[in-house]
């Protein structure tokens, strides 16, 4: 479903400020595959996502999106085939519009656009019954502005309506970050809720290394623009906090006191 073949990425080349963010990336998704990603900060995960969504073209390497290459697709042409949730609450909705608004535009994201009305009394009945999905009451706000929605409640909206057409590929950019500790969980468990009911491929980042381990099938671990560790499905199910620490220890050949220090 996703393949990303010898990707490479390097900014500001040539000059003192040259960065190699992206070292030679071989990594292929399974159709259903829910991998989580996780690295010290500069380990190039961003810019993964980035490259997979179009706001980036890789240097070298091919993109492929369920057995098509989008290199020279921009990032607004792969929008059908792509969803993705940030990890600020913010950027995900319009402030300024309604809710019913917001899953309108969504809904609309892999159909011809053309003049016609975006909220109708059909679509109306199915974005409450994708609200109540939620459990968070929104589907008697309909008309509320997002802006006046708590952080949460934004991600949570935000979930849904990168979900809301099955996108081919989920991307989840530390969409929990943000968030309170129980404000980030409702949103891990909506997660995986979404994900499971939906057979979604997901590709999500984290710095929480407990929820790499919980979520997904998948885990892999980045390091100075590399892909340095990939834990298969049956690996996965024994994995610990400990061990994983320790096999990042014996892979960069460095100790560390804490996650923090690998994650930080």
């Amino acid at each position: 479903m996703l393949k990303l073949k010898d990707i490479n990425k390097i900014f500001n080349e040539g000059t003192v400020d040259e960065k190699i963010a992206l070292d030679d990336i071989q990594l292929e998704l399974k159709k259903g595959d829910f991998v989580t990603i996780i690295g010290s900060n500069g380990a190039g995960k961003s810019t993964l996502m980035n490259i997979i969504s179009g706001v980036l073209i890789p240097d070298e390497g091919t993109v492929e999106i369920d057995g098509q290459v989008v290199n020279n697709l921009k990032e607004f042409q792969r929008a059908p085939l792509i969803g993705r949730v940030f990890q600020d609450p913010m950027a995900g909705t319009a402030p300024a519009m309604t809710i019913e608004e917001n899953l309108a535009m969504a809904y609309s994201r892999d159909k011809k656009r053309g003049l016609r009305k975006g909220v109708t009394k059909e679509r109306r009945i199915l974005f409450k019954e994708s609200l109540e999905s939620l459990h968070l009451g929104l589907e008697d706000r309909l008309t509320a502005k997002v802006g006046l929605l708590s952080g949460g409640e934004r991600q949570a909206l935000s979930l849904l309506m990168a979900t809301f057409t099955k996108p081919k590929v989920l991307l989840l950019d530390e969409h929990t970050a943000a968030l309170d500790p129980s404000r980030a969980a409702l949103i891990t468990d909506l997660t995986r809720e979404i994900v499971d009911r939906s057979g979604l491929t997901t590709l999500m980042v984290t710095h929480n290394m407990q929820q790499a381990i919980d979520l997904g099938n998948r885990l892999i671990m980045m390091d100075k623009g590399r892909i340095i560790l990939d834990v298969d499905p049956e690996q996965k199910k024994t994995l610990t906090i400990e061990r994983l620490l320790k096999e990042f220890e014996r892979i960069r050949g460095e100790k560390f006191a804490s996650d923090r220090a690998v994650l930080g």
